[in-house]
């Protein structure tokens, strides 16, 4: 399996695929600009190799080649560049793969506050990419309130990822992703018009962490063990 992150150039792309490599991923950093995605990826097998761990691959492609290298997709652009982004990579995407979404529509993106979000048409920056992606890509949300600073660390991640989708199938296939990485724990979070709720969180987070000068996540409590695990 290989994934590919849109945007990865940026610190919560980067910071997955750090992630991702040390559980033994096939990882490509994707970027509008072919030198700079084989730059990120190469400063980034250079962090690995200083940890000594045997880990799978990070590559770097434009965002258009890395779409054709890979079985999943993830997002992580900021929500001024979603639909531009969205609109370049469609000829490159194909049926079945899945798209995992972690833009969060914050209003920072056109000059307002990072501590709040914008309206979306669609209801949410993730519905938004399933009117504009192919039929047959597979869209879910998740990652939104995973910490960059905190992926970019050599500790575990303390947070819980709330995965969102229409298909179930998918969903599942993020959930199990989201578990290779220490420390996180996948929660089913229901139908995509969830993803709302969840972008929103992030917004909430992001005012912890100005005010507290931290790196928040959320854990979900109260749930039986199995609901963490399937």
């Amino acid at each position: 399996m290989t994934i590919a992150i849109i945007g990865g150039t940026g610190a919560e792309g980067s910071g997955l695929a750090l992630r991702w490599a040390h559980a033994g991923e096939s990882v490509v950093v994707g970027s509008r600009d072919t030198q700079r995605a084989m730059e990120a990826a190469s400063k980034l097998n250079q962090e690995i190799g200083r940890t000594g761990a045997s880990t799978g691959a990070i590559s770097g492609a434009e965002n258009a080649a890395a779409c054709e290298k890979a079985d999943i997709l993830v997002l992580t652009v900021p929500f001024s560049a979603h639909a531009e982004t969205l609109k370049h990579i469609k000829p490159f995407l194909r049926p079945e793969q899945i798209l995992i979404d972690a833009t969060v529509p914050l209003a920072a993106s056109i000059g307002g506050r990072a501590t709040r979000t914008i309206g979306v048409w669609q209801g949410s920056a993730a519905q938004q990419a399933a009117e504009l992606v192919p039929i047959g890509v597979k869209v879910v949300a998740a990652f939104h309130n995973t910490s960059a600073e905190v992926l970019h660390s050599e500790g575990p991640v303390d947070c819980d990822v709330i995965v969102c989708s229409d298909n179930k199938d998918a969903a599942k296939t993020v959930r199990d992703l989201a578990r290779k990485i220490p420390g996180v724990r996948a929660l089913d979070g229901g139908r995509l018009e969830n993803a709302r709720i969840v972008e929103e969180i992030t917004a909430l987070l992001i005012g912890f962490n100005i005010r507290h000068k931290g790196h928040s996540g959320i854990r979900i409590t109260g749930l039986p063990p199995s609901a963490y695990e399937l």
